[in-house]
Parts: structure tokens; sequence; C-alpha cells
């Protein structure tokens, strides 16, 4: 097995750290700074039903970015880590 070209390695690692940050990102604006007046950083549990539906709507579409970063993430190391080990043998 040959190694990856420096650009490739970089790459790869750069685009890692890239979707881990966006999750972070996305997770820290989720529960930290969109809660509703007067309540805790953390999930709604039955707080939803009285916070605004522009708030709700908001911490949804980070949420959405989230678990797309998420996705991203887990069909990319597939792909370029576990697949490749399991064919190796």
């Amino acid at each position: 097995m040959t190694a990856l070209p420096l650009g490739l390695r970089l790459a790869h690692w750069a685009l890692i750290v890239f979707l881990l940050q966006n999750m972070a990102y996305g997770s820290y604006q989720i529960f930290v700074v969109l809660t509703p007046e007067g309540g805790s950083a953390g999930p709604l549990w039955g707080a939803a039903r009285g916070i605004p539906h522009e708030l709700l709507v908001a911490r949804r579409l980070y949420a959405i970015e989230v678990w797309i970063c998420a996705a991203g993430l887990a069909v990319y190391l597939g792909v370029t880590e576990i697949l490749p080990r399991r064919l190796r043998g």
C-alpha cells in the first residue's frame, strides 16, 4: 500500500475537522444560544410548547444542519476508512 500525497492527507483531515467543527457549532447554537427566555441551556422537553415559532424553527434548522454533517461524516469515514480496511482483508 502506498501512502497518500501530503495534499490529499491534508484535505482528508481538513474535511473531517470541518464537519466536526460544524457539528459542534450547530450544537452550541441549539443548546446554548437559542434558548427560550427564562429557560436553561439544553433540550427543550416540555417547554417546546411555549416557545415562539421562530425560535423553534431556528433550532430545527440548526439541528438539520448538524444531522447533515453527522451523516456526511459517517458516510465519508465509511468510504475512506472503514471500507478500504474491510476490502484489504
